[in-house]
């Protein structure tokens, strides 16, 4: 309830809760393992795209390729 008298202090509201910053770091997060699975993705597609190469080009023992 307000209080109608000017001459005294006004009543003062609580404060706000604080913020936490929970989402955001969860949302860094999943950013970081997006980043890291499209890395560990290319790095075996490529390892595929290798291999797919050597056989095409018809050598023999294309496992050993890096």
């Amino acid at each position: 309830m307000r209080n109608p008298d000017p001459w005294q202090r006004p009543e003062r509201e609580p404060d706000p809760a604080p913020t936490t910053r929970r989402a955001a770091v969860i949302g860094l997060f999943m950013i970081v393992l997006l980043i890291l699975g499209g890395l560990l993705l290319t790095h075996i597609l490529g390892g595929m795209t290798r291999l797919q190469d050597c056989a095409l080009s018809g050598r023999s023992n294309c496992s050993t390729i890096p």
